[in-house]
């Protein structure tokens, strides 16, 4: 029986929902520089979903869909109310959250096609609500409700702040929407895929996927990001903490990627919308910090950034608190799992790996007072 760790390098399943080859990532076929320029995160739920792009009576159901089934329980805001805010990590809230949503939903354990087709809809449209409602409930406000006339990236932005955003906010953050929506069988999307090939419900599969995001060296990567630039501090401390790390056979995080080997091809974007949004802002630094990091660690690491690298940037321009940085990744991801999941479901087997015995063998019993 052969081995490999991390299970690196074996393909575990067949999928059409995104592929990554020759450092190329595409969504049913669509190469994301496309997607990134072009098409609304709305647009790419229905592709995931449906495997082509939505006409435009297709993509008004769509938007009008998700905008009316936003609206959270007031229950799961009353139950984050008594957590013990100053020690809950935003991802533990939310990842309780949804398996609390699946209480409120009549057709949770329904298992037919239509009714998981809906229940997609309803996670899909109340993640934004719930990663809000929380940031604004441990600030001591009451959650925001949404605007339906509002894009799903607009009303992510409004939810949080209660303010109405700017259009290069709401470009930015539908363009870091569309580039964290899928990503093949990434640590989190094999969790759910094998949560519900035991024909376990959706709620669950999302449920265990989030858990699995919340890891740092998955969906957390981009918080520790932003964490170690604002312990640089400005440009000219950047070479000194490189080579230091180095020294000491530090992670760099952000950089490097187990699949990708020529360069994450996400990262340009967010680079791009990184420099445009530190000039409004009026803290270039951030985005000077990342270029001096970048060149450095290429060049004497051969690692290029990952798209974690630049999107702590662009999240820390918007305004978002450091923390909510992974929750926002899964609140783009979820399309990406439920693309997976109803995949799973629609030609299910259970997942049911082997693992290589390492340990003792030909042991006998002792009994316990001869121990």
């Amino acid at each position: 029986m052969s081995t490999a760790r991390g299970l690196e390098g074996v393909v575990a399943t067949t999928s059409s929902v995104s592929s990554i080859i020759d450092d190329v990532l595409t969504y049913q076929g669509y190469n994301i520089d496309d997607l990134a320029e072009n098409a609304s995160f709305e647009e790419v739920i229905f592709l995931l979903w449906n495997g082509r792009l939505p006409k435009q009576e297709e993509l008004d159901q769509l938007t009008q869909d998700l905008a009316d089934n936003m609206d959270v329980p007031q229950e799961i805001f009353d139950y984050m109310k008594a957590y013990p805010i100053d020690k809950v990590h935003p991802m533990a809230a939310l990842r309780t959250a949804i398996s609390q949503l699946a209480l409120y939903d009549e057709e949770a354990d329904d298992m037919s096609e239509e009714a998981n087709k809906r229940k997609a809809i309803r996670i899909q449209a109340k993640i934004p609500a719930i990663v809000t409602g929380f940031s604004r409930i441990r600030e001591g406000k009451e959650p925001v409700a949404p605007k339906k006339d509002l894009s799903f990236a607009a009303n992510f932005l409004y939810m949080l702040k209660g303010e109405t955003p700017d259009d290069i906010s709401v470009t930015a953050f539908n363009k870091a929407l569309v580039l964290h929506a899928d990503h093949e069988l990434n640590a989190s999307t094999f969790t759910s895929r094998v949560c519900v090939a035991t024909l376990s419900d959706v709620y669950s599969g999302i449920t265990a996927a989030i858990g699995a995001l919340k890891g740092p060296l998955h969906g957390g990567a981009n918080e520790r990001v932003m964490k170690m630039l604002t312990e640089i501090g400005d440009v000219d401390g950047v070479e000194p903490y490189l080579r230091k790390a180095f020294e000491n056979k530090e992670k760099i995080m952000g950089f490097g990627h187990r699949v990708y080997k020529k360069g994450d091809p996400r990262a340009k974007h967010l680079r791009e919308m990184s420099r445009q949004l530190t000039e409004i802002t009026g803290e270039t630094k951030w985005y000077e910090m990342s270029i001096k990091m970048e060149e450095i660690v290429v060049k004497e690491k051969g690692l290029p950034p990952n798209v974690d690298f630049y999107s702590a940037s662009v999240y820390h321009s918007l305004g978002i608190d450091h923390d909510l940085f992974t929750p926002i990744f899964a609140t783009s991801r979820t399309s990406g799992w439920l693309a997976h999941i109803l995949e799973q479901y629609s030609d299910n087997r259970l997942i049911r790996p082997r693992a290589e015995y390492v340990g003792p063998e030909k042991q006998t019993y002792v009994p316990i007072n001869e121990r």
